[in-house]
């Protein structure tokens, strides 16, 4: 499945382009990784990915891991977890190693943030959605990323003092990512889609994005970063509604001295009238699938799951 729309020429690039790592990783065994949030029970589209995920390593006879990310402590719960490895191996897929929780390695993405921090690029940002929202309604200025509207910037400019104060205080706030100042320290970076090419990394288009809360030591651009690298993983297939999102992960695999793997993103299932599957869509979830009497070969097949096509 190629994705389309996505290839960046690499003209008047310069010489000074920071290639990093990629592809070195996948000297060795292809390792990939199918990476859920147990905030709900798996559908169509989580099946697919799965399958996708498993085909890729095992295609190439390398390891497949499965991890649970569940740094959501509001939407995350056991049961969905606990559903979530009963329906993939209902399915069919076999997963080697343990599975790694997200949840129970917090110290490690403290590290990482202690990292950014030791290098000047995380400022704590107080300010609310209504704030935000009316800022920006103020300035009558509203850039978009492919998360919405971009944060103005209005905490990276907060006077130390007051800064210090709202912290001392105990009042909430996330910690963001000075994107202008860790785009200068990284330099011109690229990154490789084994469908649509090399990239020219472009994460400024993120603005200062939220790498961790006041309460919560990450985020999933931190998390998801990490863990790859933790894991040896050489391969990240995911969605193609991610595909942006690998801009910023390739500026902060530089930031953090991390490996940097390849990618392969995958159309994503729709329904008949073309609206993407999800996990509000109980019907199509795979335990309601198995209740009705499907096998896991019927279930990979609505899934339009096809290896050889692959």
């Amino acid at each position: 499945m190629g994705v389309q729309g996505h290839d960046a020429s690499l003209a008047g690039s310069g010489g000074n382009v920071d290639y990093g790592m990629i592809g070195a990783m996948n000297q060795a065994s292809v390792i990939t990784r199918f990476a859920p949030s147990p905030t709900g029970y798996l559908h169509l589209g989580h099946a697919f990915s799965a399958l996708f995920a498993q085909h890729q390593a095992r295609a190439a006879s390398g390891r497949f891991l499965l991890r649970l990310e569940d740094i959501d402590t509001v939407r995350c719960r056991p049961e969905f977890a606990a559903a979530i490895l009963d329906d993939l191996a209902w399915l069919g897929l076999h997963w080697d190693g343990p599975v790694r929780t997200q949840s129970e390695h917090l110290d490690d993405y403290r590290s990482a943030l202690d990292r950014l921090q030791g290098r000047g690029l995380l400022y704590p940002c107080f300010c609310t959605r209504k704030e935000i929202a009316a800022e920006i309604a103020r300035s009558g200025h509203a850039p978009h990323g492919p998360d919405g509207v971009l944060y103005p910037g209005t905490c990276r400019f907060l006077d130390p003092g007051e800064r210090q104060h709202r912290l001392d205080s105990g009042q909430p706030y996330a910690l963001r990512l000075d994107m202008r100042e860790a785009v200068a320290q990284a330099g011109p970076l690229m990154w490789r889609d084994l469908d649509a090419g090399v990239q020219i990394a472009r994460p400024e288009i993120f603005g200062d994005v939220v790498l961790a809360r006041k309460d919560t030591p990450t985020s999933y651009h931190l998390a998801v970063v990490w863990d790859d690298a933790l894991q040896g993983i050489t391969l990240v297939t995911r969605g193609n509604d991610l595909f942006e999102a690998s801009h910023v992960h390739r500026l902060l695999q530089a930031l953090l001295a991390l490996p940097v793997p390849d990618y392969r993103h995958h159309a994503l299932l729709t329904d008949a009238e073309g609206r993407r599957y999800a996990k509000r869509d109980k019907a199509l979830t795979i335990a309601s699938l198995r209740q009705s009497g499907h096998t896991p070969g019927q279930v990979q097949a609505l899934a339009g799951f096809i290896p050889l096509a692959m």
